[in-house]
């Protein structure tokens, strides 16, 4: 007589779920009952190994604490990534889709982004394009220490300025350029301010000396306009015959040596001649 055999009274199911698989003696199966009164070959298989060397690979993980990497040294939580040494490395691409929140963040390396915005402290906007916004309000200051170079242009209350000019005459008339100390002092001294005013001071009387019917003669010079003036002309002065006015188009004038002037007179245009007791005098710009 052979030795009794057992087997369950209610039978093991073995019902298999995502990620497991089984077989018996070779055959799969997802669901199977065993009474255990035979011997069999069970085999249950989850897809990859996980010993402790071992690379396991998971869809999702899902955590109510958080996840620790390593030893202990990286921390994945709700909201936060943290290292042990408040260090956290990455190698390759971060694709951020919301915003990023740092208290502080330090770049040894590139950094490339669409709009870099700046609003913790101050509000600043760096695009893409390379162009920069600081503030968002007309009572916002900015301080800056050191120097600035710009290639380009600025703009300075609604008006373009895209030049710093040196030039002292100020030939461009330019809109768009703001004149140095430099430049400015040089235009000043270009006006010859000083000389200008002192020419159109002048106006000095002298009386003449008959020559002839139609000509008379100063002891006098006539003064020498700046150069940046018009030189000066008959309509600089104002001749008159026995306090009559002379008309300019019927006179001119005609400096014939360094302290003779000479007026002549177009006594057909006047209709009559000087004569020798004729008061003659002369009032504008002589020399003295």
């Amino acid at each position: 007589m052979g030795a009794p055999k057992f087997q369950y009274k209610k039978p093991l199911v073995v019902k298999l779920g995502t990620g497991v698989s089984g077989s018996r003696n070779g055959v799969d199966f997802t669901t199977r009952e065993f009474f255990g009164k035979n011997d069999q070959n069970i085999r249950l298989l989850i897809g990859q190994e996980v010993a402790t060397a071992s690379n396991v690979q998971f869809n999702n993980i899902t955590s109510s604490i958080g996840i620790k990497l390593g030893d202990d040294s990286l921390f994945l939580g709700d909201g936060f990534i943290s290292g042990s040494n408040s260090v956290v490395a990455h190698t390759g691409s971060i694709v951020v889709t919301s915003n990023v929140t740092a208290p502080s963040m330090t770049t040894n390396g590139q950094l490339n982004y669409e709009k870099f915005e700046v609003s913790v402290t101050g509000s600043t906007t760096i695009f893409d394009s390379g162009s920069s916004r600081f503030g968002d309000t007309l009572d916002d200051t900015h301080q800056q220490s050191g120097s600035v170079s710009i290639t380009g242009s600025f703009e300075l209350m609604g008006t373009s300025v895209n030049e710093i000019s040196l030039d002292p005459l100020l030939a461009d008339s330019s809109s768009t350029a703001l004149a140095t100390e430099s430049g400015s002092k040089g235009y000043v001294e270009y006006l010859n301010i000083p000389n200008r005013l002192a020419y159109l001071r002048k106006s000095f009387v002298h009386t003449g000396s008959f020559t002839s019917a139609n000509t008379s003669s100063f002891t006098a010079v006539t003064a020498s306009a700046p150069t940046e003036l018009s030189g000066t002309t008959e309509e600089d002065f104002m001749f008159f015959i026995n306090g009559m006015l002379i008309e300019n188009d019927a006179l001119t004038i005609n400096q014939k040596t360094s302290t003779n002037l000479e007026l002549r007179l177009d006594t057909s245009g006047l209709g009559y001649e000087l004569e020798s007791d004729d008061e003659v005098i002369g009032f504008g710009k002589f020399n003295s």
